[in-house]
This record gives structure tokens, sequence and C-alpha cells, in this order.
């Protein structure tokens, strides 16, 4: 988790056209901030959910952008995800979705979990340290995405 964040970012599409940048930035996957990188359709939905929690804080640092504009090596909602817990040398893939599909017998895990708060924004190859519930901090690297239909 990070400390000091800078407001959100919001690009919508009349932003990129005059920040070409960001839209290069985006395009080759290249986020050197390393802050995330939400599709402003999930932003919305998400800051309801998030209010006095973690993930609020990731929203805080987020780069919101129109969903076409989010690279398909980031891990979206509903997007397939491989990721190894560094820590723990186990490799998992889920489907990161909001807390009512849940479902972690089929590899559906809500946005508002440890794991799921750390991976939402990530890209492919893109390593987090995250706070756990049991005071353990963890090392989750994006191995692989696979985007749900947009």
């Amino acid at each position: 988790m990070a400390s000091g964040k800078p407001p959100v970012s919001v690009a919508s599409a009349s932003m990129i056209d005059n920040n070409l940048s960001v839209t290069t930035r985006l395009q080759i996957g290249a986020n050197e901030t390393g802050d995330p990188v939400v599709a402003l359709a999930d932003y919305a939905r998400l800051r309801g959910l998030a209010a006095n929690h973690e993930l609020a804080d990731e929203l805080d640092r987020a780069i919101v952008v129109q969903t076409e504009l989010v690279p398909t090596d980031v891990v979206t909602m509903h997007s397939r995800c491989t990721y190894i817990d560094e820590s723990l040398g186990v490799q998992r893939e889920i489907e990161l979705v909001y807390p009512d599909e849940a479902d972690p017998g089929t590899g559906k895990v809500s946005v508002l979990t440890p794991v799921g708060c750390a991976l939402i924004g990530l890209k492919t190859g893109q390593e987090i340290d995250w706070d756990f519930p049991d005071g353990s901090v963890r090392c989750l690297r994006v191995m692989d995405v696979i985007q749900a239909h947009r």
C-alpha cells in the first residue's frame, strides 16, 4: 500500500486527445509511477464500495481512463488474472469480481479481499507488496491477464 498518494487522475477521451503522453504511456503499458489503471465505468461503482476500505487508497492513486483505453494486460473487473504470491511461492488464477459475485470455489475473488484490492489496476509483470490481515506483507506479481469482453 502506498502512502502520500496524489489525487486521482481522470483521463477522459477528450483529455487523452490533448495529452498524447498519457495515451502513449497507456498503449505501451508503461506506467512509470506504478499507479493502478482503472476504467471509468468501474471507478464509480468501486468508489461506492470502497468507503473506509483499503480499496479507497488504491482508487485515490489510480489513473482512471475510458474503458477502451485500458491496456489489455491490466487487471480489471471481470478479467482473469494469473498471479504469483512471491512470499508463499504459490501461483493462482482468479477472476476479479464485485463482492456480490464472489465465489472463491470457482476462482471468483472479490475486489474487497486483500488479493483483489492489491491486484486491481496492475499490469502483467507488475508487482505490489500488500499487507494481509494476518500481519504478513506479501509480494504479488501479475503473470498474465485475460480480459472479459468489453
